[in-house]
């Protein structure tokens, strides 16, 4: 991701169908993100990558190291007009990246409990469901758990790859 993806990426980030499942739903302005890319992309932790299909931009990945360098934690979410099946496209490629570019040993991702269509995608793609914490997040309204998942490395070379 560079500089010249924001807009599009801010435009991504506050569709309400992208914004709903996120843990700030809130909508963002551009001097926020901005500096929130500044801070990411300066952080020799964080990876920021776009997902391209034929060319086009169609999803973001974030990517973030923290207790251990090995493990990172990951995000991501579609652009709202992605064609079906660009997750699977998505997914597939950064957990590619995240293990054999990155080196890691762990990814591990998290999903509000009532989103079950990432609950599911995270099962396809081999993660392990390794908790659920109750009433984790507040919206503003209610609580919702919070799904925790771990994938390995093992595990994903282990995956038959199409």
């Amino acid at each position: 991701m560079t500089e010249k993806d924001l807009e599009r990426i801010l435009q991504w980030r506050n569709h309400s169908e992208v914004r709903r499942y996120m843990y700030t739903t809130h909508e963002i302005c551009l001097e926020e993100h901005r500096k929130w890319f500044i801070n990411a992309s300066t952080n020799p932790a964080i990876e920021l990558l776009i997902y391209e299909k034929n060319g086009e931009a169609q999803g973001f990945v974030n990517i973030t190291r923290s207790r251990c360098s090995e493990v990172a934690d990951w995000g991501f979410y579609l652009s709202p007009d992605a064609p079906k099946g660009s997750g699977e496209d998505l997914g597939r490629g950064a957990l590619n990246y995240a293990f054999a570019q990155l080196g890691l040993h762990k990814v591990c991702g998290q999903a509000l409990g009532f989103n079950m269509r990432s609950i599911a995608f995270h099962k396809r793609l081999g993660f392990i469901e390794e908790g659920r914490l109750r009433d984790q997040h507040f919206d503003g309204n209610q609580f919702h758990d919070v799904v925790c998942f771990g994938l390995l490395n093992r595990e994903w070379q282990a995956q038959p790859k199409d």
